[in-house]
């Protein structure tokens, strides 16, 4: 007797899952219960309805709907997206519910009400790369709804997703930017200028909505480089979507006066201080990335009552220099090279620092830097700023820090070695430590640490 014949059709499959399910059932399961089933019931179940959708099966915390059109699973999921923010910034849960979303266009088997293939396994692998509240979809679900949806996206470029053989090239749709032109994406950012007491004129940016978020200038900034940049774009957008984010160039670097007296750490801070008074915000939380750390956890000490979070990343309390007498030497000797060959058409020299915060870098990423590198200070600002943050020591700070302190550290970095993130941490009262998977001092958008860089600071911040 012959086998039965499978059922195989074309389909728009949507994956969605939420986040931090486990943490939140732990925290109260009764309670995460109720207000998931409330969201379904009134939320997420009639919008799949408005657009055709069949949902297939409930999975807990996820759910797989299938849809006849690639164009409505998108305007679904965004629709979702959108109403789940709207619905959470409406209410006062220290933990609101948040989802994945993936979509695929696929073949798939159908079983009974049930659906199976490699059209799923994609959606369900999709869903788990997205940001907390955000959409991935394959190269074949973006060719079906272009030119039927103006959407403002981003390209994530081939993904090697679990127990899928081939690379999936994936695209991250940007839920509130849905108006712009096809290949839009993010909203820009506006850059302002103020002037410090000592007479320095600093370039800040201000992107994104949402409550402010401050981010304290580190080395190697450069406000409209780095927006482009495939170095730091993904982290700076990112920080911006649901927070108004400011930042800056510190003095010697950047869109700022390269040519200042003072390099210190006080200088730093005082630049900080100049920039959020600028901007007129009143009380934020504070992210700090490498030295940044030391400017952050030094302003959040003389102004507690502005610091409402520290985030710290990849940062340290005592600067190289003073960690080892042979990490001097060797510090003292690049200082002299820099002075040679920093500004150098030929890369070569920059290369080696390139190598150092990111050794599993593309090529692309490594030309970027590169020319980040050049382009953001002078041979003698680069010599005198890696001078200064080398002798940094802010111990004597660390246990006076009275804010909530997160600290992030990526187990692998070369720049400033895991141990440096872990004393932060230690020294710090109360602060909580995660350790990142990685080796890229400056993580790479399609790292796994770029993903859960990104939850740990909305769970830290919805506190």
């Amino acid at each position: 007797m012959a086998a039965e014949r499978l059922q195989r059709r074309l389909a728009a499959i949507l994956s969605a899952d939420v986040v931090g399910y486990s943490r939140l059932m732990g925290i109260d399961e009764a309670g995460t219960l109720s207000r998931l089933n409330a969201l379904r019931r009134e939320l997420i179940d009639p919008t799949i309805a408005a657009h055709s959708g069949r949902i297939v099966k409930l999975m807990g915390d996820g759910s797989l709907v299938e849809f006849a059109s690639a164009v409505d699973a998108v305007t679904s999921a965004i629709e979702i997206q959108k109403k789940l923010r709207d619905h959470n910034a409406g209410r006062s849960e220290v933990d609101p519910i948040r989802l994945r979303i993936g979509i695929n266009v696929g073949d798939i088997i159908i079983e009974g009400d049930d659906i199976y293939g490699d059209g799923v396994n994609i959606a369900a692998r999709l869903q788990g790369i997205a940001e907390a509240g955000g959409i991935c979809i394959s190269r074949q679900a973006f060719d079906q709804i272009e030119g039927k949806l103006q959407l403002a996206y981003r390209e994530m470029g081939p993904q090697n997703l679990k127990n899928i053989t081939k690379p999936i090239e994936v695209f991250a749709v940007e839920v509130d930017e849905t108006k712009g032109t096809y290949g839009q994406s993010n909203p820009g950012q506006e850059i302002k200028y103020c002037r410090t007491p000592d007479g320095v004129r600093l370039a800040y940016a201000i992107s994104g909505n949402g409550p402010p978020l401050v981010k304290s200038a580190n080395w190697m900034n450069h406000l409209e480089y780095d927006w482009e940049s495939p170095v730091w774009r993904h982290v700076f957008r990112g920080l911006s979507n649901d927070h108004t984010l400011i930042r800056y160039d510190a003095r010697g670097n950047g869109m700022s006066d390269w040519d200042a007296d003072e390099l210190s750490l006080d200088a730093w801070v005082g630049d900080l201080e100049t920039v959020v008074d600028a901007a007129r915000v009143e009380r934020f939380p504070l992210i700090g990335i490498s030295q940044g750390c030391a400017v952050a956890v030094s302003y959040a000490v003389r102004h507690p009552e502005r610091v409402s979070h520290l985030v710290l990343y990849g940062g340290f309390a005592v600067g190289g220099k003073r960690r080892a007498p042979q990490e001097k030497e060797k510090r003292d000797a690049m200082m002299t090279l820099m002075r040679l060959g920093w500004g150098a058409d030929n890369p070569s020299f920059r290369q080696m620092f390139t190598g150092l915060f990111m050794p599993g870098a593309t090529q692309e990423q490594a030309d970027s830097f590169n020319e980040l590198q050049r382009r953001t200070t002078s041979p003698e600002n680069a010599a005198r700023y890696f001078d200064v943050v080398g002798d940094i020591d802010i111990s004597d700070l660390l246990a006076k820090v009275t804010t909530k302190t997160l600290v992030m550290h990526v187990r692998g970095d070369l720049v400033c070695p895991i141990e440096a993130g872990r004393a932060l941490a230690v020294g710090i009262p109360g602060a909580r430590f995660v350790a990142l998977q990685g080796q890229n001092h400056l993580f790479q958008e399609k790292e796994q640490a770029s993903q859960r860089f990104f939850e740990e600071i909305n769970l830290f911040l919805d506190s």
